[in-house]
């Protein structure tokens, strides 16, 4: 009996391999901006004819010779490596020398080219096999066109697979936005059907690029630090190879790889209804990192209101040999053996950037907010009196003990590095409810209560702490569900009769409040200890119509300030709202010169 496995064809063969490598027209896109990016470009125009499966790449990079046209299109043909040790230190986009033949096998590739120190350009057409055929001479500037024709025109039900053309187009824009954010130096212009579609413009760096394509997010909004003093001990796999030793370890100097960057956008500022706008990206491109995606998710629990997610980009610049890019054809999926390091780096970034020190003060400011308030400023306004009322203490400077119970893990705060404080004075109170402040750069008003509960909050996280009552709290009609949620924040209670619970112990800002059996009845309706911890901050936090003193308010002004998240309370409100004094300069016109005579 003839065996029924027989091998497949060249040509079958051929087209399997390409398909795995260009499967989309943003896949073609992708593979050929990642080649001019290579090629050391600074503007990249892209053009699109999507009816027609057409994709024109035109850069203003190093170009290539007439050899390297010659031999571009060859199957696994590449001047990025030479060796199987060189898969370790990759340090370009593109390294496995298949996109070009994929797309001579699957379209009509051509190629122009000029090398930036040579006077003759070639026009290079390529037969399905790769081979160049013709090549002409061609009057062109220095830099690469690259025109993929009839994609998949000789397999067509790879067309009628694909997402409609709209959604195919959504892809390209995405992949073009992700570089650009990765290379802020290069400027980009797209065009569709010869119209134009959309440009990125060159910028210093990411913070300038981002609101180009997030329009209702303005530079101020967000918060660029550089990490460039990481000291992370990382596995080195080229040093396994050669010694056979897993364990050895190597510690990154801080100028061994270019300086990796967090772009996140401030929670009190922006934010989106969905997680769509958390990017890593390793050396240069857009990567899916599952687990360091999670974390800083995470580090954003409790700064932003219920159901929204962060603005979030990092950068990693790590060294070559950290970085294992053969996991998938289109390198989006990738190994990074420093994965704990670079989570437990990038947690700490983000913990800081958030707070409130002088290295973060801006001269921009959020002009929604402001612009009402210059509005609302014509008008009359009235500050209340300071009135002598005690309020809820805070223990000034909180400290966890590890004695006393504290939340799990998901709850635990990370700490970051003290940062210094902005000299902030107050000066009244609006309102019973708005605490006036001086700020350097202008003034500020911090809503009291939410402020306070931000204080709370933290210190709770640190000291949850309950304490035994003499008399039992006496609660009402308690459900199963009730009772286990009870049980599960550390409450105890048993029957004390008919429908009724006493409760023998709560927690310890609690215990002292008229309403404590109110409160014991909130927090049993559900949640985690987290939610516990965050209504009982509301509930015991400063209520607004409270009037105070200068010292308490300068009291409350300095506790607020040393949080580890002060923008925001744990509903994710943004806590103050700062007036420039560059803005007050704007509306009353300082800036109109009127003649020496007026003193001005």
């Amino acid at each position: 009996m003839s065996s029924t496995i027989q091998a497949l064809p060249t040509d079958v063969i051929d087209l399997i391999a390409a398909g795995e490598v260009i499967d989309s027209l943003a896949a073609v896109v992708r593979e050929l901006a990642e080649n001019a990016l290579d090629a050391g470009a600074t503007r990249i125009t892209v053009n699109l004819w999507p009816e027609q499966w057409c994709v024109q790449v035109a850069d203003n990079g190093e170009g290539m010779s007439l050899a390297d046209l010659e031999q571009a299109a060859v199957t696994h043909s590449t001047s990025k490596i030479q060796s199987c040790r060189d898969l370790w230190h990759i340090t370009s986009l593109g390294f496995r020398g298949e996109a070009l033949h994929s797309l001579a096998q699957l379209a009509q590739l051509e190629l122009c080219s000029r090398q930036t120190d040579s006077a003759d350009g070639w026009h290079v057409k390529y037969t399905h096999q790769g081979e160049p055929h013709p090549i002409e001479p061609i009057a062109i500037a220095p830099g690469t066109i690259a025109t993929v024709s009839n994609l998949f025109g000789n397999w067509l039900p790879r067309r009628q697979g694909l997402p409609p053309l709209p959604k195919q187009l959504r892809t390209v824009q995405r992949i073009i936005q992700q570089l650009a954010l990765c290379h802020p130096r290069v400027t980009w212009q797209v065009q569709q059907n010869d119209r134009p579609w959309f440009c990125l413009w060159a910028s210093p760096s990411a913070q300038q690029i981002l609101p180009q394509i997030l329009r209702d997010v303005q530079s101020g909004d967000l918060q660029e630090v550089r990490l460039e003093s990481w000291k992370l001990a990382v596995h080195n796999p080229t040093s396994e190879i050669s010694n056979g030793n897993p364990d050895q370890l190597t510690a990154l100097s801080p100028s061994s790889p270019p300086p990796s960057l967090l772009l996140l956008g401030l929670p009190d500022r922006c934010h989106r209804r969905r997680p769509d706008w958390i990017k890593v990206a390793v050396n240069g491109r857009v990567v899916s990192i599952a687990e360091l995606e999670q974390s800083i998710l995470g580090a954003f629990r409790r700064t932003l209101p219920r159901d929204r997610y962060p603005v979030c980009f990092v950068h990693l610049q790590l060294p070559p040999n950290q970085v294992d890019w053969n996991r998938h054809p289109a390198k989006a999926d990738i190994y990074l053996h420093c994965l704990e390091q670079v989570q437990k780096a990038v947690v700490e970034a983000i913990d800081h950037a958030v707070q409130l020190g002088t290295s973060s003060l801006s001269d921009a400011v959020h002009t929604p907010r402001v612009s009402h308030l210059i509005k609302t400023a014509e008008a009359q306004g009235s500050y209340a009196g300071k009135g002598q009322s005690r309020w809820p203490d805070i223990p000034a400077n909180p400290t966890p003990d590890e004695s006393e119970f504290s939340p799990d893990s998901d709850t635990d705060a990370i700490h970051a590095a003290p940062v210094p404080l902005i000299p902030l004075k107050a000066l009244a109170q609006v309102h019973n409810m708005y605490i006036l402040a001086e700020h350097p750069s202008g003034i500020w008003l911090v809503e009291q209560h939410i402020a306070h509960e931000r204080v709370l909050y933290e210190h709770l996280v640190d000291r949850w702490q309950l304490i035994s009552l003499d008399s039992p709290i006496i609660l009402n009609t308690l459900s199963a569900a009730q009772q286990e949620q009870l049980h599960r924040i550390g409450v105890e209670v048993e029957p004390f009769g008919n429908e009724l619970w006493a409760a023998r112990s709560v927690p310890e800002a609690l215990a002292n409040r008229e309403d404590c059996a109110d409160a014991i009845l909130e927090l049993s309706l559900g949640g985690d200890l987290e939610a516990a911890l965050v209504a009982t901050a509301c509930r015991t936090a400063l209520r607004n119509g409270t009037p105070l003193s200068l010292a308490e308010m300068q009291t409350l002004l300095d506790q607020w300030q040393q949080t580890r998240n002060p923008r925001t309370c744990p509903h994710g409100r943004p806590i103050y709202l700062p007036l420039q004094e560059s803005s007050l300069s704007r509306f009353f016109r300082r800036h109109w010169v009127i003649g020496k005579s007026h003193g001005i």
